[in-house]
């Protein structure tokens, strides 16, 4: 009997490796959880094409945009945990939105396994052509000096850049209003026209009207300078211990075996360290990280903590 046991388990574990071995054996499934064009969607995009070119099989990107991106996370937690359906997770559906929403539909904790951390996105600070504040020290002092009159827009209640807006204020000790958008374009077009004054956006979506002199860029939200406006100083520089970045990494659903969940770690960091998809990057101002699946669940509970902190002292109550 304990012969016959050694022989099926013998047989299980040859099938397991063979069926590893063959993976992917037909195209792989994308989602990511917001619409053609943003920042997560290039992100998912580049990313996807290479690594297509390494396995051998298609990766289709699948945009499924809604409810604060929580519908195509949804999808990700809910799809089958075979290796064939992956997402692209950011910060706002995976660490932000369980201290917003009350009832959402998935645990990214108990349903979602982290594979590995792909970008680091830092927000940048910028105000209107026609607000008379060239640095963040000469911002701050305009605030004091006119509370409650400058106006800060956002993406939407609970974004990012809303959060990193209310962290800005308690951090910097100045009163600021919010105004949410539904999306970065009409905020940034009404921030050009001097109707808000000031945002913290996603540098890949504000850079290109800070270089064009639409918009004036005062500093980024990282620990360090970034690549892509290496003149540019860092928030942190006036307001000390000041950070906040964006991120988005692979997950896959909980159930994925960890072999499968091994070759896509190994694949993805193969892929960002290729000089051609480190360069795209690059040029719109965002940070590969990679590492180990661990690397990326450690960097989820570190910011749904921060944030949850944030909300809380912003009073911004859950739906």
């Amino acid at each position: 009997m304990k012969k016959l046991l050694v022989m099926v388990f013998g047989l299980v574990l040859a099938h397991a490796t063979s069926a590893t071995a063959a993976y992917p054996d037909r195209p792989i499934r994308f989602i990511v959880s917001s619409g053609a064009g943003g920042a997560p969607d290039f992100n998912a995009r580049v990313l996807g094409a290479e690594l297509g070119r390494q396995m051998g099989q298609q990766f289709v990107v699948d945009n499924r945009p809604g409810a604060g991106s929580t519908l195509g996370t949804t999808m990700m937690a809910k799809a089958a945990p075979d290796g064939y359906t992956i997402g692209y997770g950011t910060i706002g559906p995976i660490a932000i939105q369980r201290s917003l929403q009350r009832n959402l539909p998935y645990d990214a904790d108990r349903d979602l396994k982290p594979v590995v951390l792909v970008t680091l996105t830092p927000n940048m600070l910028a105000v209107a052509p026609s607000l008379p504040a060239m640095s963040v020290k000469e911002l701050i002092d305009y605030a004091r000096a006119n509370p409650g009159k400058l106006l800060f827009a956002s993406t939407g209640t609970g974004a990012s850049q809303h959060l990193t807006g209310e962290l800005f204020k308690f951090m910097a000790g100045v009163q600021i209003e919010h105004v949410p958008f539904k999306q970065a374009t009409p905020a940034l077009a009404d921030l050009t026209a001097g109707r808000v004054h000031l945002m913290f956006e996603n540098i890949n979506s504000v850079a290109p009207h800070v270089k064009s002199g639409r918009l004036r860029g005062l500093a980024v939200t990282t620990p360090k300078r970034v690549a892509a406006f290496p003149d540019m100083p860092i928030v942190a520089e006036t307001v000390p211990g000041f950070e906040s970045v964006s991120w988005g990494g692979i997950v896959v659903p909980a159930g994925v075996s960890p072999a499968i969940i091994a070759r896509l770690n190994k694949e993805v960091n193969t892929a960002i360290a290729t000089p051609h998809v480190r360069e795209k990057f690059a040029s719109f101002g965002v940070e590969l990280s990679g590492g180990t699946p661990e690397v990326f669940a450690a960097q989820i509970r570190k910011d749904a903590t921060k944030w949850a902190d944030v909300i809380k002292r912003a009073g911004i109550k859950p739906d």
